[in-house]
């Protein structure tokens, strides 16, 4: 009789994975890169239904000036190449800073640290098109650099964004504005002399297939859940991995909406 082998399972016991994980998600980000979970699948999200490059592409080819604030460490505006001549970004946090200068000026981009969006460090009617990837923004600011009838693109960030994790962490919220969506901003758009062609809102689904995805996430979007360590939510972490391995993922809500306006 002969008998076949089963070959051991071998794998790191749930302490062990644990530690293993969020030892390796303490790596520090580079600009605004998250390919050490997302490429690898760790952490994915749901589409849109609507793609904010293929709503700016089209505009940033009829231009002669283009403003994009908060780019971070130029990851994303980089794709976008070639730019008009007269093209700026600005980026408020330091350490972003460098590296997006060290990407984007060889493409013509001059880049600005410019940390208060209530004085933007340009001219009046400056930039015939600005765009705002999940960067914060005053909109009678941005009214006052844009040409007359020049556009504003923003995707933004609302106030509903992974709500459920903070709660399954026992942490508060780090939103400081509890009514940010797509009807307060087109609201505000408008007191400033915008006028709206488009808006949109969706809430997908995003989810991340193991703890160390969680603690790379909020240690990268340190407003999700400020002062936020590994330490300080331990137990609430472990549950959370515990949740993982039984379920394979850890599933919340994200909250997105897109506007696109012109200045009368």
């Amino acid at each position: 009789m002969v008998y076949e082998m089963v070959p051991e399972n071998k794998t790191l016991g749930s302490d062990a994975l644990f530690d293993f994980l969020v030892k390796g998600a303490t790596r520090p980000v580079s600009g605004w890169n998250f390919s050490y979970v997302a490429v690898t699948q760790r952490l994915v999200t749901e589409p849109l239904p609507w793609s904010y490059a293929s709503n700016v592409l089209p505009r940033l080819q009829c231009v002669e000036s283009l403003l994009d604030m908060g780019t971070g460490g130029g990851e994303f505006l980089s794709l976008l190449h070639p730019f008009p001549k007269h093209t700026y970004a600005t980026e408020g946090y330091a350490p972003n800073v460098p590296i997006a200068r060290q990407r984007l000026e060889p493409l013509g981009v001059k880049v600005i640290q410019s940390r208060d969006d209530n004085h933007l460090p340009f001219a009046d009617d400056e930039f015939e098109l600005v765009i705002n990837r999940h960067e914060c923004y005053k909109p009678s600011e941005v009214a006052r650099v844009l040409t007359s009838h020049g556009q504003f693109i923003t995707q933004q960030v609302g106030e509903q964004n992974n709500l459920e994790l903070n709660q399954m962490l026992g942490a508060k919220t780090g939103s400081n504005n509890k009514f940010w969506n797509v009807v307060t901003a087109v609201e505000e758009l408008k007191t400033a002399g915008f006028v709206i062609l488009e808006q949109q809102e969706a809430f997908p689904v995003t989810r991340f297939y193991d703890i160390g995805a969680v603690v790379y996430y909020l240690n990268a979007v340190s407003w999700q859940i400020p002062g936020f360590s590994v330490e300080s939510f331990a137990p609430a972490l472990r549950r959370i991995h515990q949740q993982i391995q039984q379920q394979g993922y850890l599933e919340v809500p994200s909250h997105r909406f897109l506007i696109i306006a012109y200045k009368e």
